[in-house]
């Protein structure tokens, strides 16, 4: 299905970015742009622009801070998902969430599918698990997709850039590498995330999904990976999960599959296809 005037919101984030560039006849709105906390700005907007589908890609994402910050994150990650989904349905625009791995505890020994309940450890994870139920509610026709561990993407060079990237440059500059090994995830590629999802929403697909790079590993050997394709030889030191005040819990088993779709990529592809893109900073 083609899509005439796509909306993204959240569209300055590295998902945002490779989306925009998959969709050339998209507007990304970016945070300053539009926040998505405020309702009548949001249904205003979706008015404004018309668009035919609406990719949210805004949220809260930093998981510590979010201890600190409730308030501010559930705005975000469970009012703001409200707020848009409920201006879609209104005015019969079809709407893409995105959720995240993090709202399960990570205590299966088995890659969580999308019929496995919730079980959200910390502040960030108890908002998405929230937002993408408010979503649901709201509108049974809208598209919640849950993933994990997300890299590539322009839009994440202003945050710092994205795991592999950080990992890079701090080998680069001769830091020690001490990574979390007990942690599992489907490390992502946005760009693969991005054409999946826009093949999906156009196919008519609707309700919970989990859409990630096929293959999980630790966080210790995705550095691994990532080091290895951008030509960097330094160590990686891997270690447990240390829990301390004040950081949030993470579920130790972030891996998801889909009973409903064909995975995404491996992930080691992902890694291949972000070092051969990559700009230095």
């Amino acid at each position: 299905m083609h899509f005439d005037r796509p909306l993204i919101l959240g569209g300055a984030g590295q998902l945002g970015t490779d989306l925009a560039e998959l969709l050339p006849n998209s507007t990304a709105l970016s945070r300053e742009q539009l926040s998505v906390t405020d309702a009548a700005a949001v249904r205003a907007a979706i008015e404004r622009h018309r668009p035919d589908v609406v990719f949210n890609c805004a949220a809260y994402n930093p998981v510590d801070k979010a201890e600190t910050e409730p308030e501010l994150a559930m705005a975000v990650n469970s009012d703001g998902a409200l707020n848009a989904a409920a201006a879609c349905r209104a005015l019969g625009v079809r709407f893409v969430h995105y959720s995240t791995n993090f709202v399960f505890d990570g205590a299966l020994d088995r890659p969580y599918v999308e019929s496995d309940p919730v079980g959200p450890l910390g502040a960030y994870a108890r908002s998405k698990a929230s937002g993408e139920q408010r979503v649901l509610d709201e509108y049974a026709d809208a598209l919640v997709i849950r993933t994990a561990a997300l890299f590539g993407g322009e839009g994440s060079r202003a945050k710092g850039g994205s795991f592999p990237d950080r990992i890079v440059r701090a080998a680069q500059a001769g830091k020690a590498l001490n990574v979390v090994s007990d942690q599992k995830v489907n490390p992502t590629h946005t760009r693969h995330l991005a054409a999946a999802s826009i093949e999906h929403v156009g196919s008519g697909l609707a309700g919970l999904l989990h859409l990630v790079a096929e293959g999980c590993c630790g966080w210790d050997e995705f550095a691994r990976a990532a080091l290895a394709e951008c030509g960097v030889d330094s160590p990686v030191q891997s270690v447990p999960t240390q829990p301390a005040p004040g950081l949030a819990r993470r579920p130790l088993n972030g891996c998801m599959r889909s009973e409903r779709v064909g995975p995404l990529p491996p992930w080691r592809e992902g890694v291949r296809e972000w070092a051969r893109t990559r700009k230095e900073p």
